[in-house]
């Protein structure tokens, strides 16, 4: 209720806590940036808990895309997509296209599907500190500046998840994470 509301929340992914705000929420969007001495032109990536959500964001899912979905999903693999206008400019650094995941971690699908809006998230820590694998990392980084922060152990992996442009083709490797480009390559084929 509180994330619909606005206010930010630290929750577990299997990679690393993320700091979560309504996506569809440019006021609450900004806390992020503020919270995290973060630059606006360092776009989010928006979380959501089902696949049939991608079609609320994205204008069109290639086929690439879809492959990789039902390989990958739920899991540490962040698709670029075309964006429709329900996301907003400060969520994508005003580019054309938006960054979307569907976390694994039980407690971040949960958290997405109570709150029945995507979260837009970025690790949860001040800019240029290491990403937190534990609530605690995050604690000290953002006690304060979160609503709320969800304690749930030590994250998965602590390797963010690995974010692929698939408006290009071949797709272009933008952060290597959790799923490598061999992963990836065994599905899809060539990647940049």
């Amino acid at each position: 209720h509180d994330l619909k509301k606005g206010e930010l929340v630290v929750f577990p992914t299997e990679t690393v806590y993320g700091l979560g705000a309504n996506a569809l929420n440019p006021k609450a969007v900004e806390k992020i940036f503020k919270a995290k001495g973060r630059p606006k032109d360092n776009p989010l990536i928006v979380h959501i808990a089902q696949k049939k959500d991608v079609k609320k964001f994205a204008k069109k899912i290639p086929a690439v895309a879809k492959k990789l979905m039902r390989r990958f999903c739920p899991g540490p693999l962040t698709l670029l997509l075309q964006k429709t206008i329900r996301v907003p400019a400060v969520v994508t650094a005003g580019l054309p296209t938006v960054a979307i995941r569907m976390p694994s971690h039980p407690i971040a699908r949960s958290l997405i599907q109570l709150a029945g809006v995507p979260i837009a998230a970025p690790s949860a820590n001040i800019a240029g500190k290491p990403s937190p694998t534990h609530a605690v990392h995050a604690f000290e980084d953002l006690v304060g500046k979160a609503t709320w922060i969800i304690d749930s152990g030590s994250a998965w992996s602590g390797v963010e998840s690995t974010i692929l442009d698939v408006t290009h083709d071949p797709p272009l490797l933008l952060r290597p994470g959790a799923v490598t480009k061999e992963q990836i390559e065994k599905v899809i084929g060539r990647v940049d």
